[in-house]
Parts: structure tokens; C-alpha cells; sequence
């Protein structure tokens, strides 16, 4: 308590003693000023969130003095790369998500450091004192007379200091990077320095994101408050480029992005911990029947199924022929928790790869249900074929063993209790059978850090809250509906509406209107029907996201014209889980005098986060400029393992982590994506035929 009592009187102390403090730290020596400077740095720099809160929330005092204190003496940072640090001067670009990031940089550099801001920053009257304390501090710029401030920065640089700019100019809106200015370039070529990229990661979903603000209670809660830095290798001031930082930063991003700790969860593990929470709402309501389950429900009867699984299933993959609705996501669960593979199918459109995965003995049993399709009689016969309804009836009593114990029991112990690992590997966790283009049945392996890094990728743009819920029509076999409609869901406690009937649109819009959908997941082909019904039908949805192909510009116009909202593109690949990048609705709030595009027409968006990309050359897969024309790489934490048993297929895409998509591609400067065509022959490269491209619209 006292302890607390001082960190708080800390908080409200004026500039002017701060600066005095500051100085009478001169006089006590390098032996009591190191830590205790630096501790003093971190409790004050609770005050840029106190003003934060105050200025842009109209937070009544108290509580931002409150949350700034957390801020200040909660946070967490780790930082990777701090060795490549230079011991000269040289000049730091990193990107611009916060009124923290001064004091972010600033407490994990080992040196103090000099910020270029605009004369307003520079003015604060708690911020230039904080720095002041450790040394460093401010060279101020004006748009109209930018040469004093480049001069400054030169100088200090050849001093032997560090400088430090944000090339993006502005304070990202949504945490995505912006159009980076070239003004950088000129110092470093002035001051002849090395540039060193730094990426500041979780900032833009922390209490100071301008995007999060209104739900800083929730992320306040989320203790300890986590941040990620890290440090590109030096780049010499001659080549250092716009493009050449932007390649940098997108990769700095996926580097702290894989580190995450969240996305080296078990799925299992990370579906009881959400499961366990809020027990009595609803999981999942089938529009087809009216049936729904609560969540403790469907933990309860996801264990007991389980269980069965473990002993009767041999194997490491068990296939699922269920529509989507109540019985899948129980099945889906429960092989996740006997920590086996599930593997959704649709028999009806041939099952090409199901027959050859249970021809070559990698599936030996497969749950299906009454209302699903029996295996065709050409289809060779799997050691176990089960209906679901069947092994639900045996296991009442269990469902009610497990009911209760689910209830009593925390969710660590529980997961302990089923078996489950602490953290993910790279074993399969969910397949996906499907074809290539030349019609060969394929087996996609995608781990539980696939799975987990797609659904925080998703709720980090989508930044969805208790009130919102979901209708998905696209089955889980699709690693568009199993991310998006599946285990999204789940895991961030969304409520989800189901309808098996993919093309009764009348039945959707009548379901949305019902249960009050605010997340709309449909297919591409539905939206020309989509155009004949009542906008009204609309009112409750905040965002309609429909795939896996390709959205025509014609409707994407029609759309807008006639509900108001724009239809935009996104890219999404079977190989990459989830969505690799989006276009975004604009942000519904902005203090600043400035526009930051999150969509753009003919584009298909922004990379999402953790996604990093390459542009190379076709033939000698030298890395290009983003901005020039080649084949688009991926590498991210997201990119699935392999092809089930074909390593020669896995190694002709997959490189050190990078996959080859086989797509032409550009980015333009402000980091839109363009897709040109695709390579289905590369002289020097092996040809990629099984990349299975898919694209994504967004409206909002």
C-alpha cells in the first residue's frame, strides 16, 4: 500500500519539480542516478497516459491518473535485436502508433535519444521533462521550415548520438502502417550514418491505442501489459530507402508477431480457458432447427466426446462430415481436445482427397451424422464410421460428470487433466483436404500456432465486444469458415449463428434480423442476391465479410450504392489459415486533421498483422523493391506446416519459412497490396501448382 500511495503522489507532481528533481539527481552521482533515473522514468511516464485519457476520452481525472499509473508501473517490454544498435551515431525510423512511443523507445535503448517532432509534442508539459530525466530529448520540426530541424538532427548525429524519427509523419489511427515520407533519407545521407528500422508491436493494442480507447477497461485488465521492440540490422545511410525501411518494418512486424505469446497456446488449452468464461451464454444457435448449446454446455459435451475419440479413434486424424451447427463445432472441439487433428469435409463434392487420405491409411475413422451424406460406395472403407448422434446419446451421463467438474475445476488443471500440452508444436492440430489447380487431392497440415495466430490476427483488426455476434454459412471445411466461423469464435467468446442452407438468402437476412448479427460471414456468389432484399434487413451489421472468391467490381459498386457500404477486397489462401491481407472500414472517429485510407478500390488491402511479405524476381528470386513487380512471398507464423506425406511438394513452396504463392504482385506506397496475375510456369524456379488463391470482401 505504500508502495502504491507513492507511486500515485508520483503522478500528480508538476513539470517544474520534476525538472528540479531532475536536476538534483546531478549532484548525487552515477551510482544512485542509473536505476533510479530510469525507475523514475517509467512510474512518470504514467502522465502522457493521464493526458491521453484526459484530452482525447474526456476521462474525468481520477481514473486516467489511475490507468496512467498501471501504464507506467505495469507494462512489460521485450525487445529483440538491441545488439544491432550501432556504437556511433546513427539514425532510429520506427513507426508512430502512440503518445507512448517516446517513452517506449526511450526505456528499452540503453542511450538516450533524440526525437524529431512537430513543435506541438515538443511543447508538452510533462514530456519534455520525463526525457530530461535520462538525458534525452527533443529536436523540433516545422512543416514550413523543415531545414533547421534536418541541420539539428545531422549534427547530433555526427556527435555521436542517437536520433531518432517516425518517417510516417503522423500517429497511426489503426495501428497499420501508413505511407512512409522520404524525409529520412536525407538526413542519412547527410549525416553519412547507418539507419537502423525498430518496430514498436502491441502498443496499437494497449489502453494508449487511439483505435482501442474504448475498451481500456478490458485491456487494462490484461495484466501484466505487454510490448514488443524490435531492432532491424544497421542499413547503410546510401541504400537506405523508403521501400528498403518498409520491407524492414513489415518484417520486424512478423518477428514480433511469432513471439507472441499468446499464439504458442495448445488450441485445446486456449478453447477451455475462453469456454470456461461466461458459461451461460450462447456458443452457437443452428438457424436451421433453433437448436443452440451454452458455452459450459459445449465444453461439457466437447470433454466427454473427447474422451471416446482418444480411445476408439487410432491415429492422429479423424475426418468429420457434418454441416456446419451445433454437432460440428462439438466434434471439431473434441478431436482438438483428445489432441488429435479434425478434418472437415464435404462428400458431396467428390472427397477426392478424403478417399485418397483413407486409401493411403491416414484417416481410419470418420464421424458424420443423420442428416450428412453416408460414405459413397466407391469410397474405400475406414476402420470406424460413427454417427454423432449415436455417441452423444451413450454419453449423457459423462456430459453430466463433465458438466460439473468443468464447473468446479480451474481451466489449467483441466487441461492437465485431459492431457493436453502447455504450448503448441508443429503437429498437425487441423486438415483441410482439398485439390490443386491440375485436380490432385491434397492433405493441408496447419499446426495450433497456425490456427491461434489467425484468430489473434482477426481479433486485432476486428476488435469485436461482448454485445456483437457472428452468422456464418460457409462450411468449417474451408479454412475460411474453420478460422473465421469456427475457432474466431470460440476463443474470443462470440456467439455464432449457423445455417447449412448456403444459397437460401431470404432465411439468412431473416436470421440476421432475429438474432441481431453484427458480423455477416457469407460467399461471394450471394451478394447479387443480397442486392434484391431490403436494406433494412442490413440495419444490425456492422461488417460483411464474404469469400473465398473473388468479388467482381461491378457488385462491389451496386453494393455501395444501393446499402451504403463499400464491398472490398481482401486475399486469403488455404496455405496461409487465414487472411493474408484486407482492405478495412475507415475508422468512425478522427481527432486529427488527417486521412489514412484502411481500403482502396483495386486493391486487395493492407497486409493484416504478423504478415510479412517479399516481392522477388521470378526467375532469380532476388528480393525487388515492394513497389516493383514480381512474385508475392509470404512468412508468418500463420503459414501452414505441409502437404500430409509430400514433402517433395511441400519443399517446391515452402523456403526458410517463406511461401511462394506463385501470384504477381506490388504494393504501392502507402502498403496496399495488387494482385497483377498469376505464374503457373517460372523458368528457374520449380512451378507452383498447388497454391489455392482466394480473395475476401470486406464491408463495413
Amino acid at each position: 500500500m505504500v508502495l502504491f500511495l507513492r507511486r500515485l503522489k508520483s503522478v500528480v507532481i508538476t513539470p517544474g519539480n520534476l525538472t528540479v528533481l531532475g536536476t538534483l539527481l546531478d549532484f548525487t552521482g552515477p551510482h544512485i542516478s542509473g536505476k533510479f533515473r530510469r525507475l523514475l522514468f517509467r512510474l512518470f511516464g504514467a502522465t502522457l497516459a493521464r493526458t491521453f485519457y484526459s484530452d482525447l476520452m474526456e476521462m474525468p481525472r481520477l481514473p486516467a491518473i489511475l490507468g496512467g499509473l498501471f501504464a507506467g508501473a505495469l507494462y512489460r517490454l521485450k525487445t529483440y535485436g538491441i545488439e544491432n544498435l550501432p556504437t556511433r551515431g546513427f539514425l532510429l525510423v520506427a513507426n508512430h502508433v502512440t503518445h507512448f512511443d517516446f517513452i517506449v523507445l526511450q526505456l528499452v535503448c540503453p542511450r538516450p535519444i533524440r526525437f524529431v517532432a512537430v513543435e506541438s509534442i515538443c511543447r508538452h508539459p510533462w514530456l519534455t521533462p520525463l526525457l530530461k530525466l535520462v538525458g534525452a530529448g527533443f529536436i523540433p520540426i516545422s512543416k514550413g521550415c523543415p531545414k533547421e530541424a534536418i541541420r539539428k538532427a545531422v549534427e547530433c548525429i555526427n556527435q555521436g548520438e542517437i536520433v531518432c524519427i517516425f518517417p510516417e509523419g503522423e500517429l497511426s489511427l489503426t495501428g497499420a502502417l501508413s505511407k512512409i515520407k522520404k524525409g529520412f533519407e536525407l538526413i542519412a545521407r547527410l549525416a553519412e550514418c547507418d539507419v537502423v528500422p525498430v518496430w514498436l508491436s502491441g502498443l496499437n493494442e494497449s489502453i494508449f491505442s487511439f483505435d482501442r480507447r474504448k475498451n481500456s477497461l478490458r485491456n487494462l485488465i490484461r495484466i501484466p501489459l505487454r510490448a514488443t521492440i524490435a531492432f532491424a540490422r544497421p542499413i547503410a545511410g546510401r541504400s537506405a530507402d523508403h521501400g528498403r525501411v518498409r520491407q524492414e518494418f513489415v518484417e520486424l512486424n512478423e518477428l514480433c508477431f511469432r513471439n507472441r505469446p499468446e499464439i504458442s497456446i495448445h488450441l485445446g488449452r486456449a478453447a477451455i480457458d475462453s469456454l470456461k468464461r461466461r458459461q451461460l451464454d450462447d456458443a452457437i444457435v443452428d438457424g436451421a432447427n433453433g437448436q443452440h448449446i451454452k458455452r459450459g454446455d459445449l465444453l461439457a459435451v466437447s470433454i466427454a466426446l473427447s474422451r471416446w475419440v482418444k480411445r476408439q479413434c487410432p491415429g492422429e486424424l479423424v475426418a468429420l462430415t457434418l454441416p456446419p451447427g451445433v454437432g460440428a463445432l462439438v466434434a471439431n472441439i473434441a478431436v482438438t481436445l483428445a489432441n488429435k487433428a479434425p478434418g472437415n469435409v464435404d462428400l458431396t463434392a467428390g472427397g477426392g482427397a478424403l478417399r485418397s487420405a483413407i486409401h493411403r491409411g491416414e484417416i481410419s475413422s470418420v464421424i458424420s451424422c443423420n442428416s450428412a451424406m453416408k460414405l459413397p460406395g466407391n469410397f474405400p472403407s475406414p476402420k470406424g464410421f460413427y454417427q454423432l448422434e449415436e455417441l452423444i446419446q451413450k454419453l449423457k451421463l459423462k456430459i453430466v460428470f463433465w458438466r460439473i467438474a468443468s464447473f468446479l475445476m480451474p481451466a489449467p488443471l483441466l487441461s492437465d487433466l485431459l492431457g493436453l500440452p502447455r504450448t503448441s508444436d508443429r503437429k498437425e492440430a487441423v486438415v483441410f483436404f482439398t485439390s490443386d489447380r491440375a485436380g490432385e487431392p491434397k492433405t493441408i497440415i496447419t499446426s495450433d500456432r497456425n490456427v491461434m495466430s489467425g484468430v489473434v490476427r482477426l481479433g486485432s483488426v476486428l476488435n469485436v465486444g461482448r454485445g456483437d455476434s457472428l452468422m456464418i454459412t460457409p462450411w468449417f471445411r474451408h479454412s475460411f469458415g474453420c478460422t473465421v466461423g469456427l475457432w474466431y469464435p470460440v476463443i474470443e467468446a462470440v456467439k455464432t449463428v449457423t445455417y447449412s442452407n448456403a444459397v437460401d438468402v431470404a432465411a439468412h437476412l431473416e436470421l440476421v434480423e432475429r438474432h441481431q448479427i453484427t458480423f455477416l460471414v457469407t460467399t461471394e456468389d450471394l451478394v447479387p442476391d443480397y442486392l434484391e432484399r431490403d436494406p433494412r434487413q442490413f440495419a444490425s451489421v456492422k461488417l460483411v465479410i464474404a469469400g473465398p472468391g473473388q468479388l467482381p467490381h461491378e457488385l462491389s459498386q451496386a453494393f455501395n450504392k444501393k446499402f451504403g457500404k463499400h464491398v472490398l477486397e481482401g486475399y486469403w489462401l488455404t496455405e496461409s489459415v487465414s487472411a493474408v491481407s484486407a482492405n478495412l472500414p475507415e475508422p468512425t472517429e478522427n481527432p486529427y486533421n488527417y486521412i489514412q485510407p484502411s481500403g482502396r478500390i483495386g486493391s486487395v488491402g493492407k497486409l493484416l498483422p504478423g504478415q510479412a511479405a517479399q516481392i522477388r524476381h521470378p526467375e532469380t528470386g532476388e528480393i525487388l523493391s515492394p513497389y516493383d513487380l514480381g512474385m508475392l512471398w509470404l512468412k508468418g507464423p500463420n503459414i501452414f506446416e505441409g502437404y500430409l506425406n509430400k514433402p517433395e511438394k511441400t519443399a517446391e513452396v515452402l523456403h526458410n519459412g517463406w511461401f511462394q504463392t506463385g501470384e504477381l504482385a506490388r504494393f504501392d506506397e502507402d502498403g496496399f497490396l495488387y494482385l497483377e496475375g498469376r505464374l503457373s510456369q517460372r523458368p528457374g524456379i520449380a512451378r507452383v501448382k498447388c497454391a489455392e488463391d482466394r480473395s475476401i470482401a470486406c464491408s463495413g
